[in-house]
């Protein structure tokens, strides 16, 4: 019998210590502020939406539509509104532009659907269902400046590939018009800076390089395979388009890549990554956001990265959305966004959003994630201005708040917000436009009320027509 026991007391010991599926360590300076997980639901793409007035939105995608999620306060994170789309069980990403969201599906007939956001936290609304000849499915979307970027499905006609890239111009957000195309190979995704395609080609295992200066005759200019175990999916521009990170996407599984492309006729692999104690789940998405990327790994999470030097990519925190393994598949982790104010979101394909924060500030990312050691109003800039201006202030703590403008004779004329918001620093745009002001001297207000303490502070503004 001590034999036994003995025997099963090793062989344990060995799952613990040997199996990959298990061996991830506890989650690392990071916390959750919520799970959103709604009965029913599969989950796929997430993205974020950050209103002019501050509040920050979570986009969700899910089999049956798209949810959209006030995550402003931590401590009342819900959903507000939904768009129902086609059924799709596995893809839906979407992109944002202005006040407007775009969204995509892989289903047959789901075209691209186009969402006001302008009236959050109340509601959203679809204002168009938008398709062009011989297009009504897509895989992937990409978005840079007043241009989208649809990737796969039957997007282009001609050529190799119906899946390859076509540019789609949103000038007039709610009224899209196609551009040109690329379709050489299929494309599963790409990552736009600077009018320059970098597309991720996961069947030819290539990635390409596209000029898109003339928007309606995309060139190729070179390209080259994401060896070894070439599978692209995903990829994300660092310092300048000096760097860039690939995801092979594949069930090897695939690791990040980090490849110089400072030369495009001589792109070097210079890097691989892969998390912390894990070399069997699968990567998906990365994003940058200054020195950091944050990247979806299916079964291992949200995964956070330092890249400040991209030759060498040092893991410094995760959250793992999927605890029950590690395993080498595709359920887990889909795509992952940062806010201004530090929170990241990730979706999980089986458990929905995950909203965390990490404990240390995050430099680069953005103008929030630094903690404020007071009540402050900053005076506004530009000032004067026309018609928009920009208006900092910090909280110490959780508090309530409110920002309004008055005119000279104290009469309010605008509210900027009311509302709740986490400690951190803050910064809003004021359109007085949206108010129908004259030219004149204003005062804004900053009342906050938190607990027992209270601030109020006043500044003058000059608003010149």
């Amino acid at each position: 019998m001590k034999i036994i026991k003995n025997f099963f007391l090793t062989l344990a010991l060995f799952i613990i210590l040997f199996n990959d599926s298990y061996s991830q360590l506890p989650n690392q300076a990071t916390y959750l502020l919520k799970n959103l997980d709604v009965a029913g639901r599969s989950y796929s793409a997430c993205w974020g939406y950050t209103a002019p007035n501050g509040r920050e939105y979570a986009l969700l995608g899910f089999n049956l539509g798209t949810a959209f999620i006030d995550i402003t306060d931590s401590a009342d994170i819900r959903e507000v509104d939904v768009v129902t789309g086609i059924t799709d069980p596995v893809y839906r990403e979407m992109k944002t532009y202005g006040h407007y969201a775009y969204i995509v599906s892989e289903a047959a007939n789901s075209r691209l659907q186009i969402v006001d956001l302008q009236y959050l936290p109340d509601s959203v609304s679809l204002v168009n269902t938008w398709s062009y000849s011989g297009y009504d499915h897509t895989h992937s979307i990409s978005q840079s400046g007043p241009y989208l970027y649809l990737n796969g499905g039957n997007v282009t006609s001609g050529g190799a590939s119906s899946g390859g890239v076509a540019v789609i111009d949103i000038t007039n957000p709610i009224a899209p018009v196609k551009r040109g195309q690329w379709a050489t190979r299929y494309v599963h995704d790409c990552r736009v800076r600077n009018d320059t395609i970098w597309a991720c080609n996961i069947g030819s295992q290539k990635v390409t390089v596209i000029s898109a200066l003339n928007k309606d005759n995309p060139q190729e200019v070179t390209n080259w395979n994401n060896l070894p175990n070439p599978s692209p999916h995903n990829c994300e521009i660092v310092r300048d388009r000096m760097y860039i990170l690939v995801t092979d996407e594949n069930s090897t599984p695939g690791k990040l890549k980090v490849w110089n492309i400072q030369d495009l006729s001589n792109i070097t692999l210079t890097a691989t990554w892969q998390p912390t104690n894990i070399t069997t789940s699968i990567v998906h998405n990365v994003e940058i956001y200054g020195n950091y990327a944050v990247i979806a790994h299916y079964t291992a999470g949200i995964r956070i990265v330092n890249v400040t030097d991209p030759t060498i990519p040092t893991e410094v925190a995760w959250y793992d959305t999927r605890p029950s393994d590690n395993a080498n598949s595709y359920n887990g982790c889909w795509g992952v966004y940062a806010f201004p104010s530090g929170k990241i979101i990730g979706s999980d394909r089986a458990n929905g959003l995950f909203v965390i924060k990490t404990t240390f500030s995050l430099t680069g990312i953005n103008n929030n994630t630094e903690v404020a050691d007071s009540y402050s109003l900053n005076q506004n800039y530009p000032n004067p201005y026309n018609p928009t201006t920009n208006i900092k202030f910090s909280l110490k703590d959780n508090s309530n708040v409110s920002l309004k403008i008055f005119d000279m004779q104290g009469k309010e004329v605008a509210e900027v917000l009311s509302d709740r918001r986490d400690g951190g620093n803050y910064e809003v745009v004021f359109n007085a436009n949206d108010f129908n002001l004259s030219s004149g001297t204003y005062f804004y207000t900053l009342n906050v009320e938190s607990g027992k303490q209270s601030f109020a502070e006043t500044k003058k503004m000059i608003l010149i027509k």
